[in-house]
């Protein structure tokens, strides 16, 4: 194959220090290998995975004189895969469901997606006798595993950003012989690869949520939480505190959930667009021109921009889900993360606890470790029901405002019952601790005890938590008792300030209420 070697980098891009690097450490790899050597190869995303891997097909068809084999899991990065390594000078061809492979001799490349590639290899259709090299696109992802076995004499190379299986009863170390470990989020972002994120995170409550089989939050139970008023309520609220006018990216798990936040954002008056999988590519192409040309635009979609989809003027990212995949949240966020003139840093606003669950974005994780022993790293990520009970309730909104003068707005319900029966107090009284406080807290606030009943009605969300703390600590949570419970406090609450307003508040403010 003569041609071979006069292929030529004709994209224009100079390659960064640290991927020449990376490219010659694979090589060496490569060299010192057997026929049939798996390495696995960690970047950030942002790092240029595609850039690196095309440079390597095309040295690779030089060097070895054998064809190689991209695989990918979606159409979308098949092509965009194709036409990047056209860029690189590389002729390849993409192998799908209506291709014609009567000219594949022609090709030294081909790209595919692992189904159809199954297909026409079960057909026999596709000579891969001289294929030396299959590289893996998103290697995390598993369904690539079952077409190893028609590579047994090949070298194979999975890409990834996260080195952690998408599912757990099929550990990476089963498919790949070495990780090599590329640049840290850090690295690139102290030499102005990527942009900082600014992490914003809002403690939400998430025990409703149930997990599926493939071991994520199912769509129904995220659907069910995140769809209710006060999560909208809380999303907006939060967009407006620290992304307001920032072009803006929001992910949601389930597209009921999303057409809603369509909806509560567009009657706030703000520009926002709605994208799952069920648009078309007319549809798609609309949304995301309108996106990009947009200054302050909001998308709000289902999963389907989380990977192939680089818009460096994305300003703010906002996690509307929870999730307990490591490579979705990675993934997720660094869709912020791509560098664009004086953009250095993007926001991310996390309202599914996954911050707490997974560190910060671009913290100095310990791949090795994790792709060698993948559960010591998941049997270490807290429970939902560990990381809730570290929070803090926080006001947000009009009742931040309106609790402004309030001098002690936290009440540590499981301290305060730990207190009371090591004391040898009922249970009980604690709750009346906690409406006392509530009490000072609508007093410290209000003119008269008409104001303080307004008040109390703003608390509705914070005694809800209280309760549900309470219900913890005793042991005692079943849906009608905690339900009963909450009604019962607010009932108490009420009465309380209607009893002791007078006495209260000149106890706080050293003389009686000033009536008009």
């Amino acid at each position: 194959m003569q041609e071979s070697t006069t292929l030529k980098n004709t994209s224009g891009k100079e390659l960064y220090g640290y991927q020449k690097a990376a490219i010659e450490e694979i090589f060496q790899r490569f060299e010192n290998a057997a026929d049939d050597y798996h390495l696995l190869y960690q970047l950030p995303t942002g790092g240029g995975k595609t850039v690196i891997f095309s440079e390597i097909v095309r040295r690779y068809i030089s060097r070895y004189n054998k064809k190689v084999l991209v695989l990918t899991h979606r159409i979308e990065l098949s092509k965009q895969t194709s036409k990047m390594l056209n860029e690189f000078g590389v002729k390849n061809k993409i192998i799908n469901s209506t291709a014609q492979l009567d000219d594949q001799e022609n090709y030294s490349c081909f790209v595919a997606m692992v189904e159809t590639l199954k297909n026409r290899l079960n057909d026999e259709k596709l000579d891969i006798s001289d294929i030396g090299l299959v590289i893996v696109d998103e290697a995390h992802y598993n369904s690539f595993t079952k077409i190893f076995k028609f590579f047994e004499d090949s070298m194979i190379l999975g890409v990834t950003a996260t080195p952690l299986s998408s599912n757990i009863k099929l550990p990476m170390y089963e498919n790949y012989q070495e990780l090599f470990v590329g640049e840290t989020i850090q690295h690139l972002i102290d030499n102005e690869f990527l942009a900082s994120a600014n992490m914003f995170s809002y403690n939400v409550g998430l025990t409703s949520l149930e997990v599926g089989a493939n071991g994520d939050y199912t769509v129904k139970s995220s659907e069910d939480l995140y769809t209710n008023t006060d999560m909208l309520t809380k999303l907006v609220d939060a967009y407006e505190e620290t992304s307001k006018g920032k072009k803006t990216l929001i992910f949601n798990n389930g597209i009921h959930t999303s057409i809603q936040v369509f909806h509560a954002f567009k009657k706030a008056g703000y520009p926002i667009a709605h994208l799952d999988n069920t648009n078309t590519k007319k549809e798609r192409d609309f949304i995301l021109k309108w996106f990009k040309k947009t200054p302050n635009a909001i998308i709000t979609s289902v999963s389907i921009l989380t990977t192939g989809f680089d818009e460096p003027t994305i300003e703010s990212i906002i996690l509307n889900r929870a999730t307990k995949s490591l490579t979705l949240y990675y993934q997720m966020i660094g869709r912020g993360s791509r560098i664009l003139g004086n953009k250095s840093s993007f926001n991310v606003i996390d309202l599914g606890n996954n911050f707490h669950r997974f560190g910060a974005w671009g913290a100095d994780l310990d791949w090795q470790r994790m792709f060698k022993a993948p559960d010591y790293y998941l049997d270490a990520i807290l429970s939902d029901e560990e990381i809730e009970s570290t929070f803090r309730y926080e006001l947000t909104g009009d009742a931040k405002t309106a609790f402004a003068k309030a001098t002690d707005l936290y009440f540590d319900m499981r301290k305060e019952y730990l207190d009371t029966i090591r004391a040898g107090e009922s249970s009980k009284k604690v709750l009346e601790r906690s409406i006392v406080h509530h009490a000072k807290m609508c007093i410290e606030n209000s003119e008269d005890v008409y104001d303080a009943l307004l008040l109390a009605k703003m608390l509705g969300e914070e005694i809800d938590d209280r309760i549900n703390r309470y219900a913890k600590c005793i042991s005692k949570s079943t849906h009608n008792f905690v339900t009963w419970l909450k009604d019962d406090y607010r009932k108490k609450l009420n009465a309380y300030l209607r009893a002791n307003f007078d006495e209260d508040y000149e106890k706080i403010f050293g003389h009686p209420p000033i009536e008009e």
